[in-house]
């Protein structure tokens, strides 16, 4: 027993390891790799000019306009929010807690065209907040605020996510020993809770932007479609597509996917970076 215990640890062999690298390489180019290099290709087809004019008209234009304005709002805001409720959540103890850790997964589990017929059945003109919003002539649903509305309560829990265990795992004391020596909340919080968590706020930055630019089932149900005013990028995808242009459609989506792989070269970085300040760190 004593010898079986300090036996090596048995591994798969080397055909078999060599298999499994193979498949799951195999899978990862007919999953991921294939279908993005379809969609450059398919933009390309007619020639460089031929996508660039096509990105260049009016109602393209709007599209990416109001994607890239709509992620600049609701990612800071995101940003703010989700640092606030994984602080909350992760420093101190409350009646409720385990609530708002649920809520805060809630839009993980809800499907986007149910949250966008939500929003539509609260905002909307006979929604039960409609007749005041009329009132105050503010209009929500197919305008700019419900695409806002319907980002936000997609992109919500990405921030919170990433945030809420590293604030866990490093506890409390860092904190109240700054509080101990004399520091404001605001001054500790800017020079020792910050710091401590910035390669986590800003990775659920990075996803929670990723999210917010491709978002499509909540905005196309609140945004009503309408080409050159609600129109985002994946919205304006699917209409060229449904009207055969198909150039103008895989150029959108090449735009898109450009803007993705953009996110995740910068999140490999910010995970490079993290490393090399753990190992620094370690160091000394």
């Amino acid at each position: 027993m004593h010898d079986a215990a300090l036996s090596p640890v048995r591994t798969e062999s080397r055909p078999w390891r060599t298999g499994l690298i193979i498949g799951v390489m195999a899978l990862t180019f007919v999953l991921l790799l294939a279908p993005l290099a379809v969609v450059f290709a398919e933009a390309l087809r007619n020639g460089l000019s031929a996508a660039v004019t096509s990105l260049s008209e009016r109602d393209a234009l709007s599209a990416i306009r109001l994607t890239l304005l709509v992620a600049a709002v609701a990612v800071p805001l995101n940003a703010v929010i989700g640092l606030a409720a994984a602080w909350a959540i992760a420093k101190f103890d409350f009646r409720g807690k385990a609530v708002l850790i649920t809520l805060i997964d809630l839009p993980f589990s809800v499907s986007p065209v149910v949250a966008g017929l939500a929003l539509v059945l609260l905002y909307g003109s006979h929604g039960l907040l409609g007749n005041w919003l009329v009132a105050q002539d503010v209009k929500v649903v197919f305008a700019l605020p419900g695409l806002l509305l319907a980002t936000l309560f997609i992109t919500f829990p990405f921030v919170a996510r990433e945030l809420i265990p590293v604030m866990t795992e490093q506890g409390r004391a860092e904190e109240e020993a700054a509080l101990t020596l004399g520091a404001s909340g605001w001054h500790m919080f800017r020079t020792v809770t910050l710091p401590n968590v910035r390669w986590a706020l800003l990775y659920g930055v990075l996803l929670c932007n990723a999210r917010a630019m491709g978002e499509f089932g909540a905005v196309a149900v609140i945004s009503g479609k309408i080409r050159g005013q609600t129109t985002t990028m994946p919205i304006m995808i699917e209409m060229l597509y449904n009207e055969y242009l198909s150039v103008a459609a895989f150029a959108m989506a090449a735009l898109l996917a450009a803007l993705a792989l953009l996110t995740l070269a910068l999140k490999s970085a910010l995970e490079w970076r993290h490393a090399d300040f753990l190992s620094a760190t370690r160091r000394h």
